[in-house]
C-alpha cells in the first residue's frame, strides 16, 4: 500500500494550528491544512504492514490503508469514494475524532502514526471543492416512511443511509436546526457549523425531508408517528447531564456546561445577541469540573469569552504521559491529552474532589476541594480522600462537564413505554429494534455518552435493520 518505504523516508507533520494570539480573538476553526503535495506524501507513509490495525480500531470500519493509497497516487476522487464506502460524514470526523486508527497504527510503536484523521478530511474537503460531491437521489422509491427522530450524527447517518435506500425518510429535531450535537454542543473553533449545513443541503437535494422546532412526545405524540409512519428510529441521544450533588449546588453561577456551549453557538449563529448570553465567562474566575473533551471544549470557550483566568478539575488521577504496561499498542492510548484549548490558557489539576460549593449573596464565590489518592484494591479503583489537603479554588462561575447518563426519560420514552435498560438506556435487540414494534433506537439513547464517530456507527447499523425489517414487511 502506498510506499512501503515511505515511512522511512518521510517523517509524519502535522497541519498544525493557528497561532494562539490570532485564534482566541474568534470562534473560527483553529485548525490549519496542509497543501496537496505534502498531504499526499504523508500518505505515502501509510506501510505495507500487513495486518491493518487501523481499520481494526475504527469504529466505522474505515478502509483506511486503501484510500491512503490512492491519495499517495493523487487519485483523490478514488480516494473520496473508498471513504464514502464506511464513512457518511468524514468531513466531521475528519475534525472532531479522537483518532483511535492513529493509535493502533503501526507507526504508532515508534510514536510516529500515519496522519489518518488529517488525510480523511482533505479529501473529503478536496472532493467538495472539485465538485466530486453532488446530490445523487435515489433513482426508486419503495412507499416506505421511516420517521428519525433526533438529527445528531446517529439521527444524520440513519437518514442519510435510509433516504439512498430509497425509503421516503423525514428527520425530526426539536430545536430550530438540525444537527443536534454536532451544532449545539461543540465549538464552531473545533467544527464550523457551516460544514453541518452543507452536508444538510445536500441531503435535502437528495430528497431528505427535515422538521426543525418539533419537540416529539410533545408537539406531536409518538402515537401520531407510529400512524404515519412504517418505522421509528429514535437518536435523541443521552443528553441528561451528570449532576454534582454538594452542599451549596443551588448556588447561582453553577451550570451544566452543555447549556453554556449552546448558548455561545447560538450567539455565534446569530441567533442570540453576545449582550443576551445569560451564561457569560467575561472577567470571571472560571472553574470547569470534568477533565474530559467537553470540559476542554468550555475551557477554549471560556478563553474566547475572555475570562480572567479558567481551571480545570477532574478526580481522576492525572494520565501517564506515555503508555502504561497494562495499556500497550495498538490499544487506544490513555496517555495525557492537551487540546488547542489547555494551550491557549489554563491551570489543570488532577485527583481533585469537590467537597462543597461556597457563595455570598446566593451566588458561587468558590469551590472547596481535597486531594484524593486512587488504591487498587481486588481489582477495583478506590478512592480515598487525604487528610488536611481541603482548599477553596476561588471561582465566580462554575461548569459541570462530568459527561452525560442517559436520554431524557420525559416525554417521547415514557409515552411509548419503551423498555429501558439498567443505565436507563434505551434497551434494544441485537436487530437495533426497541420493545414496540417498528420503533429502532440508535446513537446515545442506546450506549450512553460516547463518540461522535461510534454514534455514525450505530446509524449506519440501525438504518440497514430497517431496510431490512421494511422489505420484510
Amino acid at each position: 500500500m502506498a510506499d512501503v518505504t515511505g515511512f522511512l523516508k518521510i517523517k509524519r507533520k502535522e497541519a498544525g494550528n493557528r497561532p494562539l494570539h490570532e485564534r482566541i480573538c474568534d470562534h473560527s476553526e483553529v485548525e490549519q491544512t496542509l497543501n496537496s503535495e505534502d498531504r499526499m506524501l504523508q500518505a505515502s507513509r501509510c506501510m505495507d504492514c500487513g495486518v491493518p490495525f487501523c481499520h481494526w480500531s475504527c469504529p466505522v470500519d474505515n478502509l483506511i490503508p486503501e484510500w491512503n493509497d490512492l491519495l499517495y497516487k493523487g487519485d483523490w476522487k478514488g480516494a473520496y469514494m473508498r471513504l464514502t464506502a464506511t464513512n457518511n460524514f468524514p468531513e466531521f470526523t475528519g475534525r472532531i475524532c479522537p483518532a483511535s486508527c492513529e493509535h493502533a497504527c503501526v507507526l504508532n510503536i515508534s510514536q510516529e502514526p500515519v496522519t489518518i484523521r488529517e488525510n480523511e478530511v482533505a479529501i473529503v474537503e478536496k472532493a467538495f471543492s472539485e465538485g466530486y460531491i453532488k446530490p445523487v437521489p435515489p433513482k426508486n422509491r419503495t412507499g416506505k416512511k421511516v420517521a428519525v427522530i433526533g438529527s445528531g450524527p446517529s439521527g444524520m447517518a440513519a437518514a442519510d443511509l435510509l433516504n439512498k435506500t430509497g425509503h421516503l425518510v423525514t428527520l425530526f429535531e426539536k430545536d430550530e436546526k438540525a444537527g443536534g450535537l454536532l451544532r449545539y454542543g461543540i465549538p464552531d473553533f473545533k467544527l464550523s457549523k457551516a460544514t453541518i449545513d452543507r452536508r444538510l443541503d445536500l441531503m435535502i437535494k437528495e430528497g431528505l425531508i427535515i422538521r426543525t422546532g418539533i419537540n416529539v412526545g410533545k408537539d406531536i405524540s409518538g402515537k401520531e408517528l407510529l400512524e404515519q409512519f412504517d418505522a421509528i428510529c429514535i437518536a435523541v441521544g443521552a443528553t441528561h447531564p451528570r449532576d454534582l450533588i454538594a452542599e451549596g449546588r443551588e448556588l447561582e453561577g453553577i451550570h451544566f456546561a452543555m447549556d453554556f456551549l449552546t448558548l455561545q453557538n447560538l450567539v455565534n449563529s446569530g441567533q442570540l445577541t453576545a449582550t443576551g448570553n445569560p451564561i457569560n465567562a467575561e472577567g470571571k474566575k472560571v472553574l470547569v469540573i470534568g477533565g474530559g473533551d467537553t470540559g476542554s471544549d468550555c475551557v477554549g470557550t471560556s478563553i474566547r469569552q475572555k475570562a480572567e483566568m479558567v481551571t480545570q478539575i477532574e478526580i481522576l488521577p492525572k494520565p501517564p504521559l506515555t503508555r502504561a504496561d497494562n495499556n500497550p499498542w495498538p490499544y487506544y492510548g490513555k496517555v495525557l491529552k492537551t487540546s488547542t484549548s489547555h494551550e491557549e490558557g489554563c491551570e489543570r489539576y488532577w485527583s481533585l474532589s469537590t467537597v462543597k460549593f461556597i457563595g455570598a449573596d446566593n451566588h458561587v464565590t468558590g469551590v472547596e476541594v481535597e486531594d484524593v489518592e486512587w488504591k487498587s484494591r481486588d481489582g477495583c479503583l478506590i478512592m480515598e480522600a487525604i487528610p488536611g489537603s481541603r482548599r477553596t479554588i476561588n471561582a465566580d462561575l462554575v461548569l459541570l462537564a462530568m459527561g452525560f447518563v442517559h436520554p431524557v426519560p420525559d416525554g417521547l420514552l415514557s409515552e411509548l413505554e419503551l423498555e429501558l435498560d439498567q443505565r436507563k438506556n434505551i434497551k434494544v435487540d441485537e436487530n437495533q429494534l426497541t420493545s414496540s414494534q417498528k420503533i429502532f433506537a440508535a446513537g446515545d439513547s442506546v450506549s450512553g455518552a460516547s463518540l461522535v464517530v461510534n454514534a455514525i456507527a450505530s446509524g449506519r447499523k440501525v438504518a440497514k435493520e430497517i431496510d431490512i425489517f421494511l422489505r420484510k414487511s
